[in-house]
C-alpha cells in the first residue's frame, strides 16, 4: 500500500458496513442455537439446565438484540435521503431559496409573495409557513423508517382536520332458488362510518443566531433531523395505546374480547394458557393459534409485532421437527420471520406480564389507518427565549383501527 493510500480518508460504503454487522449477527445466532440446543438437552437429561448455560444463553441473547438494534440503525442511515436530491423544478427552487431566508433571517416577504401567487391557505391566522415538498417529504419518509406502525399501515393525506371512512361490516345477502321460484328481497349491507380526527404533534427546536448565519449549515436538514426522531417516537407510541384524546388512538387501546366471542368494534385476542407466560408444554401452540385465527384473505398479508424482549423469548421456540421458529433476517437490512411472517419490532408493545397483550398479529394496511393532514408547519420565534430563534413545528396526525377483523392479540392469561 502506498503513502498516498494509507493517507487516503476512509470511505468505507454503508453497505459495506451493513454487511460487516450482519455477519456478527449471524455468527451469534450460530452461537445462540447451539447454546440453546445444549440447554434443551440438559433439560430432557437431567430436568434442569446448567447455570453456566443459561447465563450464557442470556448473554448471547442480549448481544443478539444489541446487533439487530445496530443493523436497523445502520439501515435507517441508508434510508435518509438527501435533502432535494431529486430533480428540481424553478417552482421549488423559488418555494426552498424563500424558505430557506425565513428561517435564516425571518424575511417573510418571499414566501408571502408565493402564497399570494398559489392563492395558498398554508399561511395560518397566527403565523407559520408551511415547508417546502423535500423537507416534508424527507419528514415522512424518515417517520416511516422510525415508527414500525406507520411502515406497516395504511396512510392517508387529508385536506380537513378529520377524515370519515364509511366500512361495510357485512356483504349484500344472496340465495339458491328454483328456475320458477319466486325471488324475496335480501338483506341490504350494513354500513359503519368510522371518524379519524387528525391531532396536533409538536416540536420546537432552538437555534442560536451563529448557526443561522453559518452559510455551511444546511438549516432545513438540521430541522428535519431535529423533529423525525421526535415526531417518529411519538407516533409510534400513540399508534400503539394512544388513547384517542389530543393523540391517535392505539389498536391497543380498543376493547379486548376473547376471539370465540369477537365482534366489530372488538379486537380478538388468543390467551396462552398462563399467567405471565407461554404454557409450560408446547408454548407455539399459542402462536399457531394466533395466525389461524386470522381469515386467509388477511393472513397472506399480516406481520408479528412486538419488543424485543418479547422477541426475545419466542427466539428459542422450536416446532415438532426441532427447527427453529423464528429465523434470522435473509440479508443486512431484511427483518426477521417467525413462521414465515415478518416480525415488526415496536417497542412501545408492552413486556410479558401477568394479562398483557404483547404480541399483536395482523394485516396493519387492512387493519391500521394513519391520517395526514398535509404539511408540516413551521413558524418562527426569535423572541420567546433570546438569543436563541425557536422553530415551532407541528405536524396534524391522527390514526386508529379501520377494520376489526385484520387483527389479532396474545393476551398472557389463562383465558
Amino acid at each position: 500500500m502506498t503513502q498516498s493510500e494509507k493517507s487516503a480518508p476512509e470511505t468505507k460504503a454503508t453497505p459495506d458496513t451493513m454487511t460487516a454487522v450482519f455477519d456478527d449477527f449471524m455468527e451469534a445466532f450460530e452461537a445462540f442455537r447451539e447454546t440453546n440446543d445444549r440447554r434443551l438437552g440438559e433439560i430432557e437429561h437431567k430436568l434442569t439446565a446448567d447455570v453456566v448455560t443459561r447465563d450464557k444463553l442470556d448473554r448471547i441473547n442480549s448481544a443478539l438484540d444489541e446487533q439487530k438494534r445496530a443493523m436497523d440503525q445502520l439501515a435507517l442511515k441508508k434510508a435518509r435521503p438527501a435533502l432535494g436530491g431529486g430533480a428540481e423544478t424553478p417552482e421549488t427552487a423559488e418555494h426552498k431559496a424563500a424558505f430557506s431566508a425565513y428561517l435564516r433571517r425571518g424575511d417573510e416577504s418571499a414566501l408571502r409573495t408565493l402564497e399570494e401567487k398559489a392563492m395558498s391557505v398554508g399561511s395560518a391566522a397566527d403565523g407559520g409557513y408551511l415547508v417546502p415538498p423535500e423537507t416534508d417529504t424527507e419528514i415522512g419518509r424518515r417517520l416511516s423508517a422510525v415508527s414500525p406502525i406507520r411502515a406497516l399501515s395504511t396512510v392517508r393525506q387529508v385536506s380537513g382536520s378529520v377524515l370519515k371512512k364509511p366500512f361495510a361490516t357485512s356483504g349484500m345477502a344472496c340465495g339458491w332458488v328454483a328456475e320458477t321460484a319466486v325471488r324475496p328481497q335480501t338483506n341490504t349491507p350494513q354500513l359503519a362510518e368510522l371518524s379519524f380526527p387528525t391531532m396536533e404533534l409538536y416540536a420546537m427546536p432552538a437555534a442560536t443566531p451563529a448557526l443561522l448565519d453559518d452559510a455551511a449549515v444546511d438549516v432545513e436538514s438540521w430541522i428535519a433531523s431535529e423533529v423525525d426522531i421526535v415526531f417518529g417516537e411519538q407516533e409510534g407510541a400513540a399508534f400503539v395505546g394512544g388513547d384517542g384524546v389530543n393523540r391517535p388512538r392505539g389498536f391497543l387501546s380498543y376493547t379486548t374480547v376473547a376471539d370465540a366471542g369477537w365482534s366489530w368494534g372488538n379486537i380478538g385476542y388468543i390467551a396462552t394458557g398462563a399467567a405471565g407466560a407461554f404454557k409450560a408444554s408446547n408454548p407455539s401452540d399459542t402462536l399457531i393459534d394466533t395466525v389461524y385465527a386470522l381469515k386467509a384473505g388477511h393472513r397472506q398479508n399480516a406481520s408479528f409485532v412486538m419488543n424485543r424482549k418479547t422477541q426475545g423469548a419466542i427466539r428459542k421456540f422450536k416446532d415438532a421437527d426441532g427447527n427453529y421458529l423464528w429465523r434470522p433476517p435473509a440479508g443486512p437490512g431484511q427483518p426477521a420471520s417467525l413462521m414465515g411472517f415478518v416480525v415488526a419490532e415496536a417497542e412501545d408493545m408492552p413486556d410479558i406480564a401477568a394479562d398483557s397483550v404483547s404480541i399483536a398479529f395482523g394485516d396493519f394496511r387492512a387493519g391500521y389507518l394513519v391520517v395526514d393532514r398535509t404539511g408540516v408547519r413551521v413558524l418562527r420565534d426569535p423572541y420567546s427565549a433570546k438569543p436563541y430563534v425557536l422553530f415551532y413545528t407541528t405536524k396534524r396526525v391522527g390514526g386508529g383501527v379501520q377494520n376489526f377483523e385484520a387483527i389479532k392479540l396474545v393476551k398472557f392469561a389463562e383465558d
